[in-house]
């Protein structure tokens, strides 16, 4: 590993003498582990200079006017010793040369402060190489994100009247990116650990990362240094329901049991501002300068007459309750916990003054937890909304931004208590900010440039690992100039996204006319909005498999497409499109239909094929495509072949449903590990389990689907489980073996039956309940002797026709269908009922389909028989 001459021996000395006041600190905080010493065989040392190789890809470089180095951990950087990576150094014509695989660095000996002339690093591998000194400017910065989206209309805001410049994030065209951490502020080794500032000193801190576009790789040497993205409990992804409303427990009750009578699943109810009391002063600000009414820490008695009852019956309900903070201004001596928050910090009461807020007091942070937040905790307050983000930086410690420190606060507060996982909502507030978790992105405009935007916001925050975003479903407030209604397609496709995001949470202003509850709306919205929330619930234990690979790489759930492809130009044209875990690509539709289309264009990157779910077309990968989606459909891409577990149906994420589903892309093999674990447990780092399922295409016409036996173990894990296997877009198979045994046909779902679902051409197999540690394996026969593709785009046609159909008969309710019609708008039903004669029904589908038009002209009238035909040529698009 190490190579030393003479020079360098003597080097290894200066360094070990410099060394020695430096003592080793392991700070742990739950799972929250510093480890800021690096180990010393990753350390060279030239003098005053000091340089760590703590990746291939990743250098620490430091420069010191007076010993000793800084070993402490920053709030950006908490671990420095990292398994030392294979490297060499050695003095060429008094240069320090240190190279690793990947890099180069070259430092003159001696020469002081590192810069242009003294100290440079270069790529050592193809194909793209790059040469980088301090004071070079970066070109191709791909961006983070930004602390908030409030009053944006897209990307401009409507009062400052500028567009919003995204921070700075951690990948870069470039192939590099340097992080200075010089001035960073310090954590102490308490046990819980705790601001203190930089020691006053000329100091050169660098982390430079060289990773050319190895992007996922980049990221995961970040978590290597800043640690992890903590995996957020499961009921995290479900359905949150927010609004800013003076609900009452009357309210609240009402607004839960429709949720249930509709069928509706929810996990987390959001109380916002008016679940506090406040003072009866009718001034805007108050002495913190704040506004009126947002700091409050007492339960308003007029809506909650008995708050821990209301909580009490939400738990009965499996759901989870936040709470908004603002707490800027402090404790007023009106609010309940007043005079223990005195008592606990030896306050004066006598000038009835406010408690005033101070984020970097230990003492008083610990009071604010111990006497106010953890009793409303145990009456069943689940976490915390921080909404307050209105003082840029600490009143005490200026270069300690308030927004950062209190999401470390709070969340580390509940890792040191609970044995539950931590979670928070909160605000951005910089690099480091990832292991706190969920964002409450603001106040957005309610427009179709927010939604347009949204994508793009919340992918590329996954270039500084903030990747679960939480927008206001459907944007909060009206700007200036709008007829302040809200329109339902627009809710609809947003809420389509937001499925598709990282937290799926509605919310809104307070303003009577955003009623964003399913129920308020009805017909083709009403269910396509079920249909968003329950498409969520489908795609759960995929989201959660993809999370814990978030924990485990640092490669977010939703992320740019360049991280896959980084040599396609397309990858960053294409803005919008997003990966959303390892197997979907989304195309988000941000625009209004037109004639009940939405068109839009998408890029469908090489390598694969691509799976157009909810047409049932089975498109090429590595082309530019023009595609139309009704207003149930949405633009989400499977990778040909890939293995996604699913739900059949549930009520929230905190109860687990009976049966798992296993859903198998056609066009290719495939496979997936499934993640499972307890859900709400904080020991998942090393408690849980993954169950491998494999599925190939073999010679014959034969399908082979293996779920082999679940390894790991958690506490309470189910032993059996039943599972259906769902294949779409697949052809009638002639029989199906599981373990050797044939399964019987069955038009309708029935426990260890297979059956065919001619809607959206998939075969579910209904596998009995089986002891978790056995393998199973199915075995699809097709029909040897024909074929049919079925990936055209047929269950667009079925879909389309069936509404043409149902909608005509409205038009003209005498209107008797000739047989043609009749049949081919049957032919999904005739395909489950007859299995024998699949081939021939959807051959005479696609032979009579262009001719539906034609046969229904002498049966209803001219208007009626051109309105069908526009229809049906809709589908001509695709």
């Amino acid at each position: 590993m190490f190579r030393f001459n003479v020079n360098s021996t003597y080097l290894f000395k200066i360094a070990l003498l410099l060394l020695l006041p430096s003592v080793q600190m392991s700070i742990t905080c739950a799972q929250t582990t510093m480890h800021p010493l690096a180990n010393a065989k990753a350390v060279i040392q030239s003098g005053q200079a000091r340089f760590t190789v703590l990746t291939p890809r990743l250098i620490r470089m430091e420069w010191t006017s007076t010993a000793p180095f800084m070993d402490k951990p920053t709030l950006t950087v908490i671990n420095r010793n990292l398994p030392v990576p294979k490297f060499s150094s050695s003095v060429e014509n008094n240069d320090l040369v240190i190279r690793t695989e990947e890099l180069e660095l070259r430092y003159k000996t001696g020469s002081g402060k590192f810069n242009a002339d003294n100290l440079v690093v270069k790529a050592l591998t193809p194909p793209h190489f790059f040469s980088w000194s301090p004071g070079k400017a970066q070109k191709g910065n791909l961006k983070g994100t930004s602390r908030t989206l409030d009053n944006y209309d897209g990307d401009y805001h409507i009062w400052d009247k500028k567009k919003m410049e995204l921070e700075d994030g951690l990948l870069a065209t470039d192939g590099w990116t340097v992080i200075d951490d010089a001035q960073k502020l310090l954590f102490d080794n308490s046990e819980w650990p705790w601001v203190t500032n930089h020691p006053a000193k000329d100091y050169q801190d660098f982390y430079f990362f060289g990773y050319g576009h190895q992007y996922k790789k980049a990221l995961y040497d970040y978590t290597q240094i800043a640690g992890r993205v903590p995996l957020p409990p499961r009921y995290a992804f479900g359905y949150w329901w927010s609004r800013y409303w003076s609900y009452s427990d009357n309210e609240m009750r009402d607004v839960v049991e429709n949720f249930k009578s509709h069928n509706v699943p929810l996990d987390v109810f959001v109380i916002d501002m008016d679940w506090h009391q406040t003072d009866s002063l009718r001034t805007k600000y108050d002495v913190f300068d704040q506004t009126k009414h947002w700091t409050g820490w007492t339960w308003n008695k007029r809506l909650f007459p008995d708050p821990a009852n209301a909580l009490s019956w939400m738990k009965t309900k499996d759901l989870k309750v936040t709470l908004n903070l603002h707490p800027a201004s402090g404790i007023a001596p009106f609010e309940e916990p007043y005079q223990r928050m005195a008592r606990a910090l030896n306050f004066d009461t006598s000038t009835r003054a406010n408690i005033p807020y101070e984020g970097s007091n230990k003492k008083f942070m610990s009071s604010l937890f111990d006497q106010v937040l953890h009793p409303m905790e145990k009456t069943g307050v689940s976490f915390w909304w921080l909404d307050w983000q209105q003082w840029a930086n600490d009143k005490k410690i200026p270069e300690l931004n308030n927004t950062w420190w209190l999401n470390y606060v709070f969340f580390t507060d509940m890792e040191r208590r609970n044995t539950t996982r931590p979670l928070l909502y909160h605000r951005w507030g910089g690099l480091g900010n990832h292991r706190y978790q969920l964002g409450f992105s603001g106040d957005a405009v309610i427009s179709w440039k927010s939604l347009a935007f949204q994508p793009y916001f919340t992918s590329s925050a996954s270039n500084v690992l903030y990747g679960y975003w939480s927008h206001d479903i459907g944007g909060h407030q009206f700007g200036p100039g709008s007829d302040q209604k809200l329109d339902p397609e627009l809710y609809v496709r947003w809420m389509q996204y937001g499925a598709l995001s990282p937290i799926f949470r509605s919310h809104s202003s307070k303003n009577a006319n955003l009623n964003k509850e399913v129920w308020n709306f009805s017909g083709q919205y009403y269910d396509a909005l079920k249909n968003a929330i329950n498409l969520r619930y489908e795609l759960a234990p995929y989201i959660y498999t993809m999370a814990r690979k978030t924990y485990e790489t640092g490669i977010s759930i939703c992320r740019p497409l360049y991280y896959d492809y980084p040599e396609d130009e397309e990858a960053y044209q294409f803005q919008s499109e997003y990966m959303f875990g390892d197997d979907m690509l989304i195309a988000p539709i941000v625009e209004a239909m037109d004639k009940g289309q939405s068109k839009l264009k998408v890029w469908l990157p090489e390598g694969n094929n691509w799976f157009e779910w909810h047409t049932g077309t089975l498109l090429k990968g590595g082309q530019k495509v023009k595609r139309s989606f009704s207003l149930e459909e949405y633009p989400i891409y499977v990778k040909a072949g890939a293995v996604v577990p699913a739900y059949k149906q549930t009520k929230n994420l905190s109860v687990q449903p009976d049966k798992s589903v296993i859903a198998i892309f056609p066009g290719a093999d495939g496979s997936a590990n499934v993640y499972e674990d307890a859900g709400n447990s904080k020991k998942y780092a090393t408690e849980y389990a993954s169950t491998s399922i494999i599925s190939k295409y073999l010679s014959g016409r034969k399908q082979e689907i293996t779920i082999r036996p679940r390894k790991g173990t958690y506490p309470n894990m189910p032993l059996e489980r039943t599972y259906v296997v769902r294949l779409l877009g697949a052809e009638m198979p002639r029989s199906i073996l599981v373990n050797n045994k044939k399964m019987n046909y069955a038009v309708e779902p029935g426990i260890n039956t297979w059956n065919y679902n001619g809607k959206d051409l998939s075969v579910e197999i209904s596998l009995p309940e089986t002891n978790c540690a056995r393998q199973q394996r199915i075995t699809v026969q097709y029909d040897e002797n024909d074929k049919i593709d079925v990936n055209t785009g047929l269950v667009k046609k079925f879909r389309q026709l069936s509404k043409t159909v149902t909608a005509l008969k409205f038009k003209d309710a005498d209107i008797i269908l000739p047989e043609l019609v009749g049949r081919c708008e049957e032919t999904n039903r005739s395909l489950s009922y007859y299995p024998s004669q699949f081939y021939k029904n959807l051959r005479y589908f696609e032979s009579q389909f262009s001719n539906l038009s034609q046969a229904i002209i002498e049966t209803t009238n001219k208007d009626n028989v051109k309105w069908f035909e526009e229809q049906l040529d809709q589908l001509k698009n695709n």
